[in-house]
């Protein structure tokens, strides 16, 4: 079944688009991620797909219902994070922690304060003496405590220290195997890469690309670094191109055969031909037509 699924989203914001006719479909179970920088379409895909802004067209299932039809009964079962941790000043973090199961009418302080201790998260301090680290640790227990059935986290880790978002992940993984299904945005790709089963990759609100990470990182592109010269000839097709005073290092995708046949009657020291990471992949989605 898929937990959540979107056919031809789209966003606009009067003149200026948010997201265009995307489509998206996370099936129950998954650990789904989507990459895109800042302006992408992430947060607009997220709001709307939760209900919390209304598209211009397009529709949004959650659970295999509306989100316009069952906005209140689908939200309950989410745990949600937004990118930007906003909370009422004056209050206490326990209180703030509270506030937020109370009104789902829940007992979660048993979880609440395991979450405190993983995180290292102070519910004495008031909220707005806290750092932005701190903040984000706030959102993570509000949206956590209450275990729901899916996760939906936008730029979940930003302001987190290292040590931290380790534990964040650890978490999730935790929560994943226990049957949730989490999606999570990010701009972050060694995140997507390290945790996530399949992503999507946002571009000028569209996506792009959607495959499990693994098959994403293997599209068939190899890195190739040659010493020795520091250009190769134009009738080879090349993309990212990196060059020193005696090197070269470029993404292909042609046979390559042709490849060695060219580089034997190069004065060459030496090649190397090894798999891109995702990292590289996605640039290349975004440098493809030069824009970033």
């Amino acid at each position: 079944m898929n937990v959540i699924k979107a056919v031809n989203l789209t966003k606009y914001y009067g003149k200026s688009m948010g997201i265009e006719n995307l489509n998206l479909e996370v099936a129950e179970g998954d650990f789904f991620g989507v990459i895109g920088p800042n302006g992408a379409g992430k947060s607009t895909t997220i709001r709307t797909l939760l209900g919390l802004i209304n598209q211009t067209s397009g529709e949004v299932k959650i659970f295999g219902k509306n989100i316009k039809l069952y906005k209140k009964e689908i939200l309950s079962n989410i745990g949600y994070m937004p990118s930007e941790a906003n909370f009422y000043n004056g209050m206490k973090v326990k209180d703030i922690i509270a506030l937020s199961a109370n009104m789902r009418k829940l007992d979660c302080h048993q979880e609440a304060k395991i979450l405190c201790e993983r995180l290292g998260l102070d519910t004495e301090k008031k909220v707005d003496e806290l750092s932005l680290g701190n903040r984000k640790k706030v959102s993570i227990v509000c949206a956590m405590q209450h275990k729901p059935i899916l996760y939906i986290l936008d730029e979940p880790t930003s302001g987190l220290d290292p040590l931290i978002q380790k534990e964040f992940f650890e978490i999730l993984k935790e929560r994943h195997k226990d049957g949730a299904t989490i999606f999570l945005s990010s701009h972050v790709l060694s995140e997507i890469q390290k945790n996530c089963i399949n992503a999507a990759i946002i571009k000028n609100g569209k996506v792009v690309a959607c495959d499990k990470v693994e098959k994403l990182s293997k599209t068939g592109a190899k890195r190739i670094t040659i010493h020795g010269v520091n250009h190769v000839p134009d009738e080879l097709l090349i993309r990212s191109v990196e060059t020193g005073e005696d090197y070269v290092t470029f993404l292909y995708s042609d046979d390559i055969r042709k490849l060695l046949a060219i580089a034997a009657n190069m004065p060459i020291d030496d090649i190397t031909i090894i798999d891109p990471d995702l990292d590289e992949i996605f640039m290349d989605y975004y440098e493809k037509d030069g824009t970033i």
